[in-house]
């Protein structure tokens, strides 16, 4: 159980500087410490936004990534960039993201630089907000690479992800990381069409070697690309199977579904804790603290104070960072005022 009630945590990604993608487009222009000063500061800038808020768990911002895991296909061996997949023009959608031919045996002999991460943002942060990292789970790092006759379908491909990230999260621990969440979207965007006993399996072999060991969390959505879903979004296809995930929180999408469903958070509490999106990212209505207040009322009716934590639906780096910041002050706000009743 978690050690407050209605605790207030973020999913991972918190929006880019302004000047930093400018300076990814220039990258040519920097030296090797210019660069490493530039992400610095990026988390810098991330950090400060989060303990400004008042959060209780912070994350770095994801900072060092392109999307939420595409740049983790930088540190993955035996891949190429593929151009010739990928649609340019058009209205926004998944199919714009980027994709990547499989030309050899899948390997990250020097991990997937998540410790770094953390151990970045453990220099960087000040005392008190307890200190999270995100990474993606191998079904979802899966999606973005092309079968080939080595690697036939996307099952294999996961299977051949699934060492390499459980390393990553056992490196993650014995560097100190007290809170790791798993992300793993694409198990939630496709549970109405996919085995999800076959999703829970790839799931709890993946996090075996940290159960027990870290407070461990995974996060279910239905998307957001460029501010938009791309799964069926409905919780119902996930249960009763997702109730056997080996975590201690679920995060599930709520604010952009209007809160539809509610009650099937129910049965995910009876199991584990529950972190509600109770904020809106792909929305630019800035919800006030009394709009959080009542939507955490709502979500008491299902999950007990002491299971609940509060966070956005998903990453925010696909929201404004002014927007982002005020949804942040505004959920802590919000959750104050329901704590102090309780």
């Amino acid at each position: 159980m978690q050690p407050i009630p209605i605790r207030t945590t973020v999913i991972g990604s918190y929006p880019f500087p302004g000047w930093l993608e400018f300076a990814t487009q220039n990258l040519s222009s920097f030296g090797a410490a210019d660069i490493e000063e530039m992400i610095e500061d990026a988390v810098i800038a991330a950090v400060h936004d989060q303990v400004a808020s008042g959060l209780d768990v912070i994350t770095d911002g994801e900072q060092t990534r392109l999307d939420f895991n595409l740049s983790f296909y930088g540190y993955i061996k035996g891949i190429k960039n593929n151009e010739t997949e990928t649609r340019k023009f058009g209205p926004p959608a998944h199919d714009q993201r980027g994709k990547n031919d499989i030309v050899d045996e899948l390997v990250a002999p020097n991990g997937l630089g998540a410790v770094k991460e953390f151990l970045r943002l453990k220099k960087i942060a000040p005392q008190g907000p307890v200190l999270k990292t995100s990474v993606p789970g191998p079904y979802t790092l899966s999606g973005r690479l092309l079968p080939n006759k080595q690697y036939k379908d996307r099952y294999a491909i996961t299977e051949a992800l699934l060492p390499i990230i459980s390393k990553e999260l056992g490196d993650l621990v014995e560097a100190g990381c007290t809170e790791i969440t798993v992300d793993e979207p694409s198990m939630s965007c496709y549970a109405y069409k996919e085995d999800t006993k076959r999703f829970v399996d790839i799931f709890n072999r993946t996090v075996k070697p940290i159960v027990g060991k870290c407070r461990l969390s995974t996060h279910m959505c239905f998307g957001n690309f460029k501010g938009r879903p791309v799964g069926y979004r409905s919780i119902k296809p996930m249960l009763p199977n997702f109730l056997d995930l080996s975590v201690d929180e679920i995060h599930i999408e709520m604010s952009n579904r209007e809160f539809a469903e509610i009650e099937l958070l129910q049965p995910f509490a009876e199991k584990m804790d529950v972190s509600v999106g109770i904020v809106d990212v792909k929305n630019y209505y800035i919800e006030t603290p009394q709009d959080v207040k009542e939507r955490i009322e709502r979500c008491l009716k299902y999950v007990p104070a002491e299971k609940l934590s509060v966070a956005p639906d998903c990453g925010l780096s696909q929201t404004a960072r002014w927007a982002a910041r005020q949804k942040l002050a505004n959920m802590v706000k919000g959750a104050k005022m329901v704590r102090e009743n309780l």
